[in-house]
């Protein structure tokens, strides 16, 4: 178990957490969730002894062991990929290197030799035999080849690194497992792998997501933060939002009959309070009166942005040609002979552990790369809105955030420009922000808002839900739903794809697709993928 007692945190004169008390027990999983800059991440921080709190205390069960997810994809970078894996059971890695030390010695003494029998007991009891094939086991289940197994951290990509370092996290089978953002750049396989993994955890697991998919499937509690203080929720996400929303509405519910009864109370005592008969009746109303209080009702620090896509034509019968599209890169054959046409009222998710030919596609589309191969046409009447994964270059200039969009927008009235940034939560004195400043979030809200002053009728997004909050995921989600056009994108968000796809096209490693009309739910249960993904297996095993 692992208790927070007291807690108060103050950064300067603010205080982030204030009188903090909670308890997180062995067999739940907890959903730690809240508005950007609510202090998730550093509560985390706070519960691994990674940040000292300005008042109170963190108390663990005597010989439990922690382990957290670590952010710092650089910090591994000169160790072998197994051995980084191992280092999330901090003492079995030194029982390891110490024991290498000792029996690599050359003038082996009596000494080494009982010390080395003192480790080997130690790292026997630890299953320390096991380590490598443990270790091996994480990094199969989340998509990292045997291959890699032993590479130097440093020759990885990004997406691998992210893999392991999630591996550690959960090597060893810690006794309480901290996971900021775990789901963050991992594949539909590696997620669906994770989720299973948490299931069937047996100690304490919390866990900052917003992916509300994954907090449904995995979570048996759930901890909201709002104005500095932690709510704990028996249930998981959908739960809490049903639950939250309950509360708020008996107590909205409960102030207006209050409100009544106080209107009554003063009507009768403004009536015969100078009544000499009824001056006792009016003095018992004075008191029911002063006995009534109503139930405060602070505003959430939660805010959603509004997020609505209204193309300025509709659009015609002929959407998109793709035939033979090939693409090659670095010697690496990334989409190969790709043909489909797009409809009218397509709205199709790409999804596949692909993660390169899924971007690649995108930026053929919009001309951003030339294929090597075969040819694409947009319809006439079409035209297209590109959030791009990488949008570096978009923000590399000394532009306001309101001169940024006005770039864009066909009306170059301020307050027209302005009115699309005050939906995406950008208010007053923020449109004069310099964009290169600007956080993740923050950059995601103003392409969002690019797009929605484009007035396209297709839209492409490649993974635009990475940075943003769960309420700004929501509001994008519920904006995609209404969207009368075709969009095309791809997203590791589960209930994002799910609620918002009709069609779905999954790039397998070879640069070739499946592409099945249906949901997402609908597709992972179709026997034609299962088929199709056995068919991909065999032949690869095959070569």
């Amino acid at each position: 178990m692992i208790s927070a007692n007291n807690v108060t945190l103050r950064i300067g004169k603010k205080a982030l957490f204030e009188d903090v008390n909670i308890k997180f027990t062995e067999g739940n999983c907890y959903g730690l969730i809240g508005a950007n800059g609510a202090g998730k991440s550093t509560f985390l921080k706070i519960l691994s002894g990674q940040l000292e709190t300005t008042k109170g205390d963190i108390s663990i069960t005597p010989g439990q062991r922690l382990s957290f997810l670590q952010q710092d994809h650089f910090k591994y970078d000169e160790y072998p990929v197994l051995d980084t894996v191992i280092m999330g059971n901090a003492r079995l890695y030194e029982i390891m290197k110490e024991k290498e030390a000792i029996y690599a010695k050359e003038d082996f003494t009596d000494e080494d030799g009982i010390r080395a029998s003192e480790l080997e007991g130690e790292f026997a009891e630890m299953n320390g035999w096991e380590a490598e094939s443990d270790a091996a086991m994480l990094l199969n289940g989340l998509g990292i080849e045997p291959e890699f197994h032993y590479a130097i951290m440093k020759d990885l990509t990004g997406s691998q690194k992210v893999k392991i370092l999630l591996a550690q996290a959960l090597f060893g089978n810690p006794d309480i497992l901290l996971l900021d953002e775990p789901t963050n750049h991992l594949d539909m396989n590696a997620i669906e792998w994770l989720e299973e993994f948490l299931i069937n955890f047996d100690n304490t697991v919390i866990v900052v997501s917003h992916d509300r998919y994954f907090l449904n499937k995995v979570c048996t509690h759930i901890a909201d933060i709002d104005y500095g203080k932690i709510q704990l929720y028996a249930g998981n996400y959908d739960f809490w939002f049903e639950s939250s929303q309950l509360l708020v509405k008996q107590m909205k519910e409960a102030n207006r009959k209050k409100e009544e009864k106080i209107k009554e109370l003063q009507e009768f005592i403004s009536r015969f309070s100078a009544n000499a008969s009824k001056s006792k009746q009016a003095t018992s109303r004075k008191r029911a009166l002063e006995k009534i209080q109503l139930d405060e009702m602070r505003p959430s620090s939660r805010k959603y942005p509004y997020i609505d896509f209204r193309p300025n034509r509709e659009i015609g019968n002929e959407v998109l040609m793709v035939e033979g599209l090939s693409k090659t890169i670095d010697g690496e054959k990334i989409i190969d002979n790709l043909t489909f046409t797009l409809g009218h009222d397509d709205k199709v998710a790409f999804v596949g552990s692909n993660e390169r030919a899924k971007t690649t596609l995108f930026q053929i589309l919009m001309g951003e790369i030339e294929p090597d191969e075969g040819t694409y046409k947009w319809g006439v009447t079409t035209s297209q809105a590109y959030f791009p994964k990488d949008s570096t270059a978009e923000f590399n200039n000394d532009l306001t955030i309101a001169d940024w969009l006005t770039q864009y927008s066909e009306i170059k009235d301020a307050t027209y420009v302005r009115g699309f940034l005050g939906r995406m939560l950008f208010a007053g004195e923020d449109g004069v922000k310099k964009v290169k400043v600007l956080s993740g979030g923050e950059k995601v809200r103003c392409l969002l808002s690019k797009m929605m002053i484009s007035g396209s009728n297709i839209l492409i997004l490649d993974e635009p839900t990475n940075h943003l909050d769960m309420e700004s995921i929501t509001a994008l989600n519920n904006g995609l739903i209404k969207f009368p056009g075709v969009i095309l994108f791809a997203s590791h968000d589960h209930q994002f794809v799910q609620t918002t796809a009709n069609r779905i096209m999954e790039f397998l490693p070879d640069g070739t697709i499946v592409d099945k009309i249906s949901t997402y739910d609908e597709y992972l249960a179709s026997d034609e993928m299962a088929k199709k993904r056995t068919v991909y297996t065999m032949t690869e095993e095959d070569n």
